[in-house]
């Protein structure tokens, strides 16, 4: 038999009733246009907490000076002073998962320019920092191994900074006043935005840790190593080298606390991608529902289609129609619902998304996947809950058909 005139006959028995064919369409639609906004809201939400474990560092590894408890009292990190810059060069020599480390001292500041000053924070680093924290240099030079030797008094500001000390002027060779110390700007850096726990990252300022050591926190030691692991793979084992090999540089004894503690925010991040993937299985499921109360209605649409043309069906087999034919034609009135109504969501779900996007201002994409799936399990709704009444009705007795009243 000839799928197209099947077709065209599908459309025809369907357009005899308006009303129900398109309120069973409509329950198809909702179904499939949820299912898409679902997706595409989901997908956005895990590309931003990629986004976010991207910012936090190429595969960081990132240690505090001073345990966050000890001898079960919570204490809070950077309370002790025997993190060194000797621990930072012992990793980047022995542990073989660390390929790189910046040494780290971090405060808060005033710093000034001309009649403009602002608070901001202050990080004294290696000048691998910024390759382990994935932070590009968009103006100016970041500063080098030398800088740090000498003790430099140069820095690289960050975008808020830019903005609330500079404005529109251009940054590069002025000198501020951080604390006390006249320091020349270098570089500034590319806008970060927020961090997965609400902090600016672009409020920064970020100079050699030899110079923030010397002439602003006046410390000898380190409040922070950041390392970056060889690969994602090698973090977790990275970081227990790591602690032992602290733990053997510190003497510390079996049984006792460490006096430095190494925080996981990565594995915070994969936990949010983890929840959030969860979340988005969990409202698919819930608006696949829809699509299931959907597909009952073409059943029961078929169902009194069936017995409204229970004589029709008894005339088509005294004629010769075979049960295949009665069966496929049957068929083809419910898929023929399930694919307009499954065509009617894509586009309610794309309109949808988008306006989602636009009203909340998520950065809402659109998942071609989703639709395709979305598409071909309308079509098989329409198969599986078009097959019992297309069955029933292939297997009528003519003869009763034809003496249905």
């Amino acid at each position: 038999m000839q799928i197209e005139p099947m077709l065209r006959d599908a459309v025809r028995v369907l357009a005899r009733n308006k009303m129900r064919s398109s309120l069973t369409v409509l329950g198809i639609m909702i179904g499939i246009g949820a299912v898409i906004c679902v997706v595409a809201i989901g997908t956005a939400g895990s590309a931003q907490v990629e986004e976010q474990l991207h910012n936090l560092g190429d595969n960081l590894v990132w240690i505090e000076a001073g345990s966050r408890t000890r001898s079960g009292v919570h204490l809070g990190s950077h309370q002790t002073k025997s993190l060194t810059v000797g621990d930072a060069t012992a990793i980047l020599q022995q542990v073989r998962l660390i390929k790189s480390v910046s040494p780290q001292v971090d405060g808060s500041v005033q710093i000034v320019y001309g009649n403009q000053n602002w608070s901001t924070i202050y990080r004294g680093e290696g000048p691998d920092y910024f390759d382990i924290k994935r932070w590009t240099v968009q103006t100016g030079v970041p500063f080098t191994e030398e800088d740090v030797r000498r003790g430099a008094d140069v820095c690289v500001i960050g975008d808020t900074v830019r903005q609330q000390l500079f404005g529109g002027e251009d940054p590069l060779g002025k000198v501020i006043r951080v604390s006390d110390v006249p320091c020349k700007v270098i570089g500034t850096l590319a806008p970060k935005g927020q961090s997965w726990f609400g902090q600016d990252q672009d409020d920064t300022i970020i100079m050699p840790y030899t110079t923030v050591q010397k002439k602003i926190a006046g410390i000898t030691w380190l409040k922070d190593i950041m390392c970056s692991a060889v690969s994602p793979g090698a973090v977790k084992e990275a970081t227990q080298q790591a602690v032992l090999l602290l733990r053997e540089r510190h003497h510390i004894k079996p049984g006792d606390d460490d006096d430095f503690n190494i925080r996981s925010p990565e594995d915070i991040i994969q936990a949010q991608l983890a929840a959030s993937k969860v979340m988005t299985a969990l409202l698919v499921s819930i608006a696949s529902v829809a699509l299931l109360v959907g597909g009952i209605g073409i059943m029961n649409v078929m169902l009194v289609s069936v017995t409204e043309r229970t004589r029709e069906i008894g005339v088509r087999m005294a004629v010769g129609a075979t049960e295949g034919s009665i069966q496929l034609h049957f068929l083809a009135e419910a898929v023929m619902l399930s694919l307009v109504g499954g065509a009617m969501g894509v586009l309610l779900g794309a309109v949808g998304s988008l306006g989602i996007a636009q009203a909340l201002g998520w950065p809402v994409q659109l998942s071609l996947q989703a639709v395709v799936i979305a598409s071909l399990f309308a079509a098989a709704v329409g198969v599986f809950f078009g097959y019992y009444p297309a069955r029933k009705a292939a297997r009528m007795d003519p003869i009763e058909a034809l003496h249905y009243e």
